[in-house]
């Protein structure tokens, strides 16, 4: 007598994570249940506890991945751009709203779906390293102030964080009644221009 074979999918835990960003496009982060992650990924609710605990850590992996990515896109636009340390800290900026745009499945479970960096060391590692590539960038470029007159690095980062992620959330994701004559990437360039004029770091020409 032949036994049956136990079911038995490729790989079932990518499969998962990638059923759980296309739900995340489509409904939100809270628009859906694990029993449709698991009928999407073509398998039983039961199957899904093989490798998650549940519907929030697929998330969390979701949201792994994402900083995963979004480090590495952080880490190029710096390590690979333009010659100037002021050009490519643009250019991680820029690089910020290209995420954002490109992988919007992972953008909203890294920062909309309410999982903690640190629910995971596997999660906060990997957070902390794209916050230390934005981190690392000011550094350099502040050392071009005086240094009575320069802010800490993590704040400067945590500043042009914070101006790229509203520009994000209010003009780059099509939210309804926030239309602008202007691109995302220009409001985000001009933000930054403001950013770095007050602090000495480009003149009033440019």
């Amino acid at each position: 007598m032949v036994k049956k074979r136990g079911y038995h999918h490729g790989n079932l835990r990518a499969a998962l994570v990638e059923a759980t960003l296309s739900l995340i496009e489509e409904k939100g982060p809270t628009g859906f249940t694990l029993s449709e992650t698991a009928k999407r990924a073509g398998v039983t609710p039961a199957a899904v506890y093989r490798h998650f605990e549940g519907r929030e850590d697929l998330i969390a992996e979701a949201a792994r991945q994402g900083y995963e990515i979004f480090a590495d896109l952080l880490e190029y636009a710096w390590t690979k751009g333009d010659v100037t340390d002021l050009a490519r800290f643009e250019a991680t900026g820029r690089a910020y709203l290209a995420f954002a745009r490109r992988y919007p499945g992972h953008y909203v479970a890294m920062f909309e779906s309410g999982v903690q960096v640190n629910r995971s060391p596997a999660l906060a590692e990997v957070a902390n390293r794209a916050m230390g590539v934005m981190e690392s960038a000011a550094d350099k470029l502040i050392q071009q102030i005086p240094a009575d007159k320069r802010p800490p690095s993590r704040m400067f980062s945590a500043h042009i964080w914070a101006m790229s992620h509203g520009v994000v959330e209010l003009f780059a994701r099509n939210a309804p009644g926030t239309a602008s004559p202007f691109s995302p990437e220009d409001l985000l360039e001009s933000g930054i221009g403001v950013y770095l004029r007050g602090l000495g770091l480009i003149t009033p020409d440019q």
